[in-house]
């Protein structure tokens, strides 16, 4: 019998669809389940502890409710605070997102590299360990920002971005001491990557972005590399925690990722 279980993603809002995007690349005949914690957005603003408790109690709740084979914490904020907490609870594979410093470093040739995340993200040690250990030869200057957060979710749900908010928010890192030296960009924040064309309009020639997503898409497939999957795909599920406008605004960008089906926890 083919397994039917899901990958189940979950993020604060639509940011995980980053990761998701190149998982469905690499897994197409993959069930879907899309969790996005509308209830509790945004995690880039709330305390460690608010995310330490939440995010793992809510986690249990899906995985009971939605049986999953493996559950994709599609958020930065999240992985670099409750990862742990999460796969202590829970007896199944949860695959976290981390700053992609790594890459990042690897590929910068002034050796001055940005980290762009939520500010929960940015200020946290597991971030310090990454520029320790992959990045120690160069220069990581880190920007905090909420806006981008939420430009994201508004592009998603058909709103125009007007570019000068955008570059607004970059000079957060480029008009730091140093900042006209980056290269490289990690979007630590898994929103960010879906405003990638329009950071890319407004950053300085040449200057590159890197996130997870890919790498994140190569681990869940070697994961389930000797698992079944069902002969037919069931439709993709996109879960709220709270319904509003925004969610129902949402589903014509949900259906081009495979979520065709909308519910509420």
């Amino acid at each position: 019998m083919a397994d039917r279980r899901p990958v189940l993603f979950f993020d604060s809002g639509v940011g995980g669809l980053s990761v998701l995007g190149p998982t469905t690349a690499l897994l197409p005949q993959a069930p879907l389940v899309y969790v996005a914690d509308s209830a509790g957005f945004p995690y880039g603003t709330k305390s460690e502890a608010e995310i330490a408790a939440r995010v793992p109690a809510l986690l249990g709740r899906l995985a009971e409710r939605y049986d999953p084979r493996l559950i994709v914490i599609a958020c930065n904020t999240a992985s670099t605070i409750a990862l742990q907490h999460v796969r202590a609870a829970l007896d199944l594979p949860i695959v976290g997102t981390v700053p992609a410093i790594k890459p990042a470093a690897e590929t910068s040739r002034t050796r001055t590299i940005g980290v762009l995340g939520t500010a929960a993200t940015v200020r946290q040690p597991y971030v310090d360990d990454l520029a320790a250990r992959f990045a120690g030869d160069c220069t990581v200057l880190r920007h905090g920002s909420a806006a981008l957060v939420e430009l994201a979710e508004a592009k998603l749900a058909g709103e125009t971005i007007a570019p000068e908010v955008i570059a607004n928010e970059l000079d957060g890192l480029f008009h730091q001491p140093g900042g006209d030296r980056i290269d490289v960009i990690v979007n630590a924040c898994t929103h960010f990557p879906l405003l990638e064309p329009e950071m890319r309009a407004v950053a300085p020639e040449g200057v590159q972005f890197v996130d997870g997503g890919p790498g994140i898409a190569r681990r869940v497939a070697y994961l389930t590399r000797a698992q079944s999957w069902p002969a037919d795909l069931p439709p993709g599920r996109a879960v709220f925690t709270a319904r509003d406008q925004r969610a129902d605004a949402l589903a014509p960008t949900l259906a081009r990722y495979g979520l065709s089906r909308i519910e509420t926890l």
